[in-house]
Formats: structure tokens, sequence, C-alpha cells
């Protein structure tokens, strides 16, 4: 399954290089972005809600889910970030769901895809990304930095995810300040949060930001990660697939 995201997300990001001079251009009229990470930096758990309509490992989600309504509510509701899928072809997402999204939302919002190309950036900026999330497993090391280096160029942030130690070691040289650290498999899709509380000491080291992703499903599970000294939790399936979204999203902050 990994490897036919990533032949797809290979031709994808073929076809957006080209176009790199015009996103430029597109990136530099559309409005400042937003600080995304100092806004996971108040008191308590912050929490990146996600707009998600199905993914490889669960299949369908949210069949016709509403982009921009669900992220009202997420906004409504108090989460400090919005991260919209962007992925066509396994998750459902478009830039489309982004550019809208950003428009009705006043808090910051993240591309989550799987970005390969300097010129996604760009891209990214163009429809409205706060931030992206730039995968170590997808770049490698050399990849990463020069990602990290057009994020900084276009006045994007980077969150960068990993899944091991390597891959956590590989983002603090690069000099990531937003880490996630996903507790999915992305080869087996099979999550623990065991991932997040043993690879704390490593993305936290240098005073990071950092952030919880995958698997984060009950107030328990969110206190668990704040235990662990994480900053913020992005959690996509378990809001999506709730029946009062705003009330879930509270009660993983422990507000009523």
């Amino acid at each position: 399954m990994l490897d036919r995201i990533l032949i797809d997300a290979r031709r994808r990001a073929d076809e957006v290089v080209g176009c790199a001079p015009r996103f430029r251009e597109a990136a530099a009229r559309v409005a400042p972005a937003r600080p995304f990470g100092a806004a996971l930096a108040g008191q308590g758990l912050s929490i990146i809600a996600e707009v998600k309509r199905r993914s490889p490992s669960r299949g369908v989600l949210a069949a016709g889910l509403d982009a921009v309504d669900q992220a009202r509510i997420y906004d409504a509701a108090g989460a400090a970030a919005i991260s919209v899928l962007t992925e066509p072809e396994h998750f459902d997402g478009s830039l489309d769901d982004l550019s809208t999204v950003r428009q009705v939302v006043t808090v910051p919002v993240l591309r989550k895809d799987f970005l390969i190309e300097p010129a996604q950036v760009w891209e990214s900026r163009a429809f409205g990304a706060d931030a992206v999330l730039l995968i170590v497993a997808v770049l490698g090391s050399e990849g990463l930095r020069r990602m990290i280096e057009t994020a900084e160029e276009g006045g994007v942030e980077a969150l960068v995810e990993v899944h091991n130690e390597h891959e956590s070691e590989i983002a603090v040289a690069a000099g990531a300040r937003l880490i996630g650290v996903n507790n999915r498999d992305l080869t087996t899709f099979v999550t623990d949060l065991a991932v997040a509380e043993r690879l704390a000491p490593i993305v936290r080291a240098d005073g990071a930001t950092v952030i919880a992703e995958s698997g984060i499903r009950t107030a328990a599970d969110a206190e668990r990660m704040a235990a662990a000294g994480y900053d913020a939790i992005l959690v996509g399936e378990a809001l999506v697939t709730a029946n009062d979204p705003a009330a879930r999203l509270l009660g993983l902050t422990g507000r009523p």
C-alpha cells in the first residue's frame, strides 16, 4: 500500500515541478501565513483537528464529508489548528479543500500530503497553507533539508513527521522546530501510542514543539500524550466519525 501511495505521490510531484514559477508568483499574492507553531504553544494540550474522508488502513471514514462545514465545527470548538488531507487517490482530499477551509476558519491550516518536491511547498502556500507536512520516511535527510529551506523561503512552517528513532534523529539534525511523531507504522498501519512515548526524549531534546499523531481517540489517550510531554495532538479519525465532532473535540481536551 505504501509503495502504491508513493508511486502516485511521485507522479503528482513531477507534474507540479514545471509549475513552480507560477506557484511562487501566486504565493506572493495570498494573505500572510498564520503562525502555526505559536498556535500550539498555549497552555495545556492543543488539538490539530483533521479533515479526512478516508484512509488506506480503514477505508471510507466519512463519505461525502464537507470540508468547510467540518472545519467550521473544529474552529468553533476550539481547535488550535486544522489539518487538511489533500491527497486525492487514497484519502479523497484535494487542494480545493485546503483553499476553501483556509478562507472560512480563523486558525492556521496545515496541508497534509506526501510532498516530495520544493515546487509543492510553493503550491501549498499558493493554495493558502500556513504549514506543510514533511515526512522523513518519504524525503530522507537531504530531501528534508531541501524542503525545510524552501518552506522557510516561502513563509510556511514545516511540521516534520517521524516514526522511529532514526527518523527522529534526522529531524532534530535538520533543525526541525515542529516535530510530529506518528504512532502509525507506515508499512503495517498498526497504531501504538507507545511509539510517541518512546520517541519523546529524542524529539523534545532541542526544545522543538512536539505533536503526537494517530491513534488518539479518547481523553485518556490525550492525557497519556500530554504526560509524555507533547504540546499538541493531531486527531482525524475520531473526529470525522463522531456523531458530534465538537463534543468529541471538547472531550479530548477534558472540557465539558
